[in-house]
């Protein structure tokens, strides 16, 4: 009889470490399938808000196993087989790149994304600023386009973050 009270009070103090119902994303903002450059899927990018915040939920499949780097990048187009059409990463306070940059960070710069042995990774990133002009510095004239590279970003070389040549890459559209 005690143990049937037990499990909601544990489930009670696990809640209560928890993001609030509030500051979770609720609605779908954007979305892009990620492309390798001989046009096989490489994976989903979800944009998500809650009002207050934008979030990049992105979940990569049939990559090499490792740190990537991933970021949004300043125009909509995605021409393989190098994807430099996309342009630099998307910068509209104009400053240097990277986390570890004391004049850092773009707002298309994330950490990296991790694939594990079996050839995926997924992983959810908070993005800066309020999700209104956010969503308009993603959803601008040009558009955005979300780019993997082949290595990490070490998070501080301006300014692409030496993650080596590009290998997927899918243009946002909004939903």
């Amino acid at each position: 009889m005690k143990n049937r009270f037990l499990l909601p009070s544990f489930a009670a103090l696990a809640l209560a470490g928890c993001t609030t119902v509030d500051e979770l994303p609720s609605d779908r903002v954007g979305e892009t399938t990620l492309l390798f450059a001989n046009g096989l899927p490489a994976g989903t990018v979800q944009l998500l808000s809650n009002g207050q915040t934008v979030t990049v939920a992105v979940a990569a499949a049939a990559m090499s196993p490792g740190e990537h780097g991933f970021h949004l990048h300043t125009t909509g187009q995605c021409t393989a087989p190098d994807f430099t059409s996309a342009g630099g990463h998307l910068n509209p306070g104009n400053k240097t790149h990277g986390s570890l940059s004391p004049g850092g960070q773009h707002l298309g710069d994330m950490p990296n994304l991790i694939v594990g042995a079996n050839r995926t990774g997924s992983t959810e990133v908070q993005l800066e600023g309020n999700a209104r002009d956010v969503i308009e510095d993603i959803f601008d004239a040009d558009g955005t386009a979300v780019v993997v590279h082949a290595g990490p970003d070490d998070y501080r070389t301006d300014p692409a973050g030496d993650a080596g040549s590009r290998i997927a890459c899918g243009v946002l559209k909004r939903v």
